[in-house]
């Protein structure tokens, strides 16, 4: 059986990637940085009969509880198969890039890239052991530089001068660590769920979390002959489903 962490996987897209996983016969580490909301998560999909999981409490802001929650998990099994760096903040808006708060700026990329870079860290070793690991960071399609420069895009508009760095950055991040695996059996990639229908844009994506969900597991599920380095997004590139960086 298959083994897999998700962070900041109580609640929303990240729930639903879990339900998802366990549907397809993963064993589920849910992530949380808070651990009874975590255990509550577990209650809810074992009411489902949903029962090869169980929470993990790990906050991403601290390394110490990223060193914890590695410890943690290295006791409960020697491989990994596959990490879902999930967690995300947006961070308060509106955001300028001359009038924003530097402290806004470095709370969301504290989350956002620093984050993934020391989960990422922490368990390689463990996702090393397995046949075929897999790496997916979850990011926006507002994160594509291209686009942004491209007045005809549906998005231009929006731009939020922290959230949007930040996930460049994991973008960039996610290219850097494909490379560097590039002879090994990983396949890492950044995958947008697009504009989704969640607590985190106050419900106004018209996107489903099932939907959007599912696009993480395709990506966590890749087999040996599938893409990495690659930038998924089925709400930017409807035809190819790889985004433009």
């Amino acid at each position: 059986m298959k083994t897999v962490l998700i962070t900041g996987a109580n609640k929303s897209i990240g729930f639903e990637t879990v339900r998802q996983l366990l549907q397809q016969g993963y064993y589920v580490y849910l992530g949380s940085r808070d651990i009874e909301k975590g255990q509550q998560a577990v209650s809810q999909l074992q009411s489902e009969g949903l029962n090869q999981v169980e929470p993990i409490e790990i906050d991403v802001d601290q390394i110490e509880s990223i060193k914890a929650a590695r410890e943690v998990l290295g006791r409960k099994t020697e491989i990994l198969d596959v990490l879902i760096n999930n967690a995300g903040v947006s961070g308060t808006m509106p955001q300028t890039p001359l009038e924003t708060d530097i402290s806004v700026f470095k709370q969301v990329f504290e989350t956002n890239f620093f984050g993934v870079i020391e989960v990422t860290q922490a368990f390689i070793d463990l996702l090393k052991q397995s046949p075929e690991p897999r790496i997916v960071n979850v990011t926006s399609g507002l994160g594509s530089l291209t686009l942004h420069n491209d007045p005809s895009w549906k998005y231009y508009q929006v731009k939020a001068a922290v959230y949007v760095p930040s996930k460049t950055a994991l973008n960039a991040y996610t290219i850097m660590l494909a490379h560097n695996l590039r002879d090994t059996p990983f396949k890492v990639n950044a995958v947008d769920p697009g504009y989704t229908a969640t607590d985190f844009n106050y419900h106004s994506g018209p996107g489903t979390v099932p939907d959007a969900a599912a696009r993480v597991v395709k990506a966590a599920m890749l087999g040996s002959d599938g893409p990495t380095g690659q930038f998924f997004s089925d709400d930017n590139a409807p035809e190819t489903g790889i985004s433009p960086w």
